[in-house]
């Protein structure tokens, strides 16, 4: 007999009628928004899917943009999202896809570019009662829902950069609940993602980049 939580059935406090096709959305693009330097001047977003053929009924482009600005799936803002987004001088633009159908029904892509210039590419799948799974980021298959606290660290895939992430994690006293390393090919761009479940420790980042082969490093509170 499968095990149905209390969340699974009231769901998550949201705006919008739909936990999949909103607070779903909201919290893929606010998880996306925590990857990458603020302010975001330019975001656009590319719909797979169901997400495709009823983001504008069902409020998902209004919660991917309130998201993207940083606000929670219950926020009332939402639902003035673009006007706020025109007001901060954010450049959005929605994008339906129905020719890639090898994809979880309610996807999306969120391409983000920042003031500093850099941009960023983040895949969401909205799995239903409000939980999300991040699947790619520029292009690299990954898996984490940010339900924990996470360490993302972008590496050059090269012998001992894992082992000075666990010994920095280590000698900061870090109680890993989950450590998984996503690659795009031998030798190229990797993604360490570590998840724990207490408050990622103060000032973390820091260690953590003083390795030629780090290039970035993402902390995510949820």
């Amino acid at each position: 007999m499968s095990f149905i939580s209390v969340f699974d059935v009231l769901g998550p406090n949201m705006i919008g009628p739909s936990s999949s096709h909103t607070a779903g959305a909201a919290a893929i693009a606010l998880l996306a928004r925590k990857m990458i330097a603020p302010p975001i001047v330019q975001a656009e977003f590319t719909l797979y899917g169901s997400f495709a053929k009823t983001y504008r009924g069902h409020g998902t482009d209004r919660a991917l943009l309130g998201g993207l600005m940083g606000f929670e799936t219950d926020d009332k803002r939402i639902r003035e999202s673009f006007a706020i987004a025109r007001e901060r001088e954010l450049d959005f633009r929605f994008t339906p896809c129905t020719t890639e159908t090898e994809v979880h029904p309610n996807t999306v892509d969120i391409r983000m570019k920042n003031a500093a210039g850099q941009e960023m590419t983040v895949r969401g799948e909205s799995l239903g009662g409000g939980k999300v799974r991040i699947a790619r980021i520029n292009g690299v298959e990954v898996d984490f829902t940010g339900e924990y606290s996470t360490v993302i660290v972008v590496q050059q895939d090269k012998p001992g950069v894992v082992a000075h992430i666990t010994k920095v994690l280590s000698d900061h006293g870090m109680n890993i609940a989950f450590m998984r390393l996503f690659r795009e090919a031998k030798g190229h761009t990797a993604y360490t993602i570590v998840e724990s479940d207490g408050r990622l420790p103060e000032g973390i980042d820091a260690p953590l980049r003083n390795n030629p082969n780090v290039q970035d490093v993402m902390l995510l509170e949820p």
